[in-house]
């Protein structure tokens, strides 16, 4: 393909409103253009956008960007990071903790997967764990509470 026929189809992709494209000629030439898709905020948008996040701060109690507490005797272990909660290092294996079970500091309560990396998450309290608040399998967000441990 003559270079004057390719520089004429870059042109044409940009002026487009196509994200990307892939055209296999009969003569063998492969050519794959894609577009990076570019976010432009404005200064009333970005204004309006740091109002509503400090109304938000605002409106929390102070306890609520530490660890939670419900009493003094529980606490509430939280996702450090959005993933998908793991209750056992593989599908056949024993869950790391169950309803009950006393778990000591740094023992590991679960693995939340992040673009492919397990995270062992490790108990921060001595105690018992009383309820398992996520479903094994299922995705969390950061803050989501993970465990209520009775300390």
């Amino acid at each position: 393909m003559e270079y004057e026929k390719i520089k004429q189809l870059i042109d044409d992709m940009g002026n487009s409103k196509l994200s990307s494209i892939s055209i296999d000629f009969p003569d063998g030439t492969k050519i794959s253009m894609a577009k990076e898709e570019k976010i432009v905020v404005t200064q009333a948008q970005e204004s309006i956008v740091k109002q509503e996040i400090s109304q938000e701060e605002s409106n929390k109690k102070p306890e609520e960007n530490k660890q939670e507490t419900i009493n003094e005797n529980i606490k509430i272990v939280k996702s450090p990071m959005v993933g998908t909660f793991y209750s056992k290092p593989s599908p056949t294996a024993e869950n790391y903790v169950e309803v009950g079970k006393e778990v000591k500091i740094g023992e590991t309560l679960c693995i939340i997967e992040a673009m492919k990396l397990m995270n062992e998450i490790e108990a921060e309290y001595a105690g018992k764990i009383l309820k398992i608040l996520v479903e094994d399998g299922k995705a969390v967000e950061y803050g989501t509470p993970l465990f209520e441990i009775e300390v």
